[in-house]
C-alpha cells in the first residue's frame, strides 16, 4: 500500500468589500451556509489541485456570488486545528473588492452586503468572527 500523507485541508475565503457602480462603499458580502454547519460565513472553498490560492478565491467568489473578486491583499492565514468542525482546515484569507449585486448559487443559499457595523456576529459560523475582527482592526 502507499503511503498517503495525512495533511490539512487547503481553503481560501475572501472579504469582498462591494461597491456600487459610483465607487460608493456598500459593505463586505456574506453568505448564508447552504451545508453544515449553517450560518453565515465569508465566501469560498478548497483550493483544488493545480490552481493557486489566489485563482482560487477569484473562483470561489465568483462561483458563490457571483462577483468579479479584485484581490487587494492577504489579511492573513488561519489554521486553528478546530478552527472547522468538519476537519483541519487552513485558510488563506484575502482581502479585495467588487463592483455590482452579490447573487448566491454553489454552497451559498443566500448573499447578502452587511454594513460593517451592521455584521451579525452571532450568526458566524467557523472563526469568521475572529477574523472580521482582524480586518476591522486592520482598516
Amino acid at each position: 500500500m502507499k503511503w498517503q500523507p495525512k495533511t490539512p485541508f487547503l481553503a481560501v475565503d475572501g472579504i469582498v468589500k462591494l461597491f456600487d457602480e459610483k465607487g460608493n462603499f456598500k459593505g463586505i458580502v456574506l453568505i448564508e451556509r447552504k451545508n453544515p454547519p449553517i450560518g453565515l460565513a465569508l465566501p469560498g472553498g478548497f483550493v483544488e489541485v493545480g490552481e493557486t490560492v489566489e485563482e482560487a478565491v477569484v473562483r470561489e467568489i465568483k462561483e458563490e456570488v457571483n462577483l468579479d473578486f479584485n484581490i487587494e491583499k492577504i489579511l492573513g492565514i488561519f489554521s486553528k486545528p478546530d478552527r472547522d468542525p468538519r476537519f483541519h482546515v487552513v485558510s488563506v484569507v484575502f482581502v479585495g473588492h467588487a463592483v455590482g449585486e452579490p447573487r448566491a448559487s454553489s454552497d451559498a443559499k443566500e448573499a447578502k452586503v452587511y454594513r460593517l457595523e451592521d455584521i451579525p456576529w452571532d450568526k458566524l459560523v467557523f472563526d469568521h468572527g475572529e477574523i472580521l475582527k482582524r480586518f476591522l482592526f486592520s482598516l
